[in-house]
């Protein structure tokens, strides 16, 4: 594969055992004009990438790999660190890694990327994660998560968010050169983003993030920022499962719902991809949701309904043209408060 890092650079994962140090300021020239000082703000609502089929290429795309695990925010002041999720959400204490070398930069930072724990081929494994945090509403504390950051909202009291992309990564790599520990830099990469996606794909990668370098940072999911997946991967209410005395937990399909508009809808099942242990508990977390009405608009007999309260991760091949899930595969369960992630169906969708 032909790819071309923007810097020379060593790989993401080297083995170091440097601590993370922001650099060294220059003495302020006197004659530079005063710099007007920002507020920090309590919560930056996450620029979201959009999904699409096919890679964006040319010059004005920058390319990163789409890592699988839990996107936050970083907050970094003297003394006092806040690690924000993507619904707004206080997981400080989960993170203690994380947080304790956030503590180490030592200015104003908001790092904006993702919690991940990595296998031993460097991939982001979401189901190592889960455990780590002790699966849905867990209390433990993920001390072998890394963060994976990619970019810079605010630093040394300035807010970075209208600088283009490219400008936000030169600040970053800078903040985070030789970091190997619990805040690590995600590599950004130039050229041939094709490539690089048949590449990720090759070594068993969800997908790579394509992004504009020359924009600002947008909240929402307007098109700057870019996924492709090599195999989808989504998260989908659990609304009801048919029974099976011969599958494993006695599940024999779990049926999914997504988010049209404020409304769900009926988006499938699935039938594979389930583990002895964590299964059984996902029945006896089903049984005491169980629920007379169901939750979307379907008539199907031999259905045990269930209130929309726990988010499954499921992976898959395609969509059908009735908007179901093609070769669904179960992953895992996300937190209960890590509803922001729910699949949003798109409301012009017959």
């Amino acid at each position: 594969m032909t790819k071309v890092p923007r810097k020379s650079s060593q790989p993401l994962l080297r083995e170091t055992d440097a601590p993370l140090r922001s650099q060294a300021r220059k003495p302020r020239d006197p004659d530079q004009p005063q710099l007007q000082l920002d507020p920090m703000p309590d919560r930056i609502e996450p620029c979201l990438a959009l999904l699409k089929p096919k890679v964006p290429v040319g010059p004005d795309w920058l390319y990163e790999i789409k890592w699988d695990g839990y996107r936050l925010a970083v907050h970094i002041e003297p003394g006092h660190v806040r690690i924000i999720t993507r619904g707004g959400h206080d997981w400080t204490d989960r993170f203690p890694s994380i947080a304790e070398e956030a503590v180490s930069i030592g200015t104003t930072a908001i790092l904006d990327g993702e919690a991940v724990v990595l296998d031993e081929q460097g991939r982001s494994d979401f189901g190592a994660l889960q455990q780590a945090l002790g699966g849905r509403s867990g209390k433990r504390h993920a001390s072998e998560a890394i963060f994976l950051a990619f970019d810079l909202l605010y630093f040394d009291s300035h807010d970075l968010s209208r600088l283009d992309l490219s400008d936000r990564r030169h600040f970053l790599e800078d903040l985070l050169e030789g970091s190997a520990g619990g805040i690590r830099l995600s590599e950004e990469f130039e050229g041939n983003g094709q490539a690089l996606f048949d590449a990720a794909c090759e070594h068993g990668l969800e997908g790579i993030i394509a992004k504009r370098r020359d924009s600002p940072y947008c909240s929402g999911r307007l098109g700057d920022w870019v996924k492709v997946k090599c195999i989808q991967s989504d998260s989908f209410f659990i609304v009801g499962y048919e029974p099976s005395t011969a599958a494993l937990g006695g599940i024999g399909r779990l049926l999914l719902a997504a988010y049209k508009g404020d409304n769900l809808v009926y988006v499938g099942g699935v039938g594979t991809g389930f583990k002895e242990r964590p299964t059984l508990k996902l029945r006896a977390d089903l049984d005491r949701l169980k629920t007379s009405r169901p939750p979307i608009d379907l008539k199907r007999k031999g259905v045990v309904w269930v209130q929309p309260t726990l988010i499954a991760e499921i992976e898959y091949r395609a969509w059908t043209d009735d908007g179901k899930l093609r070769h669904a595969s179960y992953k895992g369960l996300r937190d209960e408060q890590d509803n922001a992630a729910v699949y949003q169906v798109d409301p012009t969708a017959s």
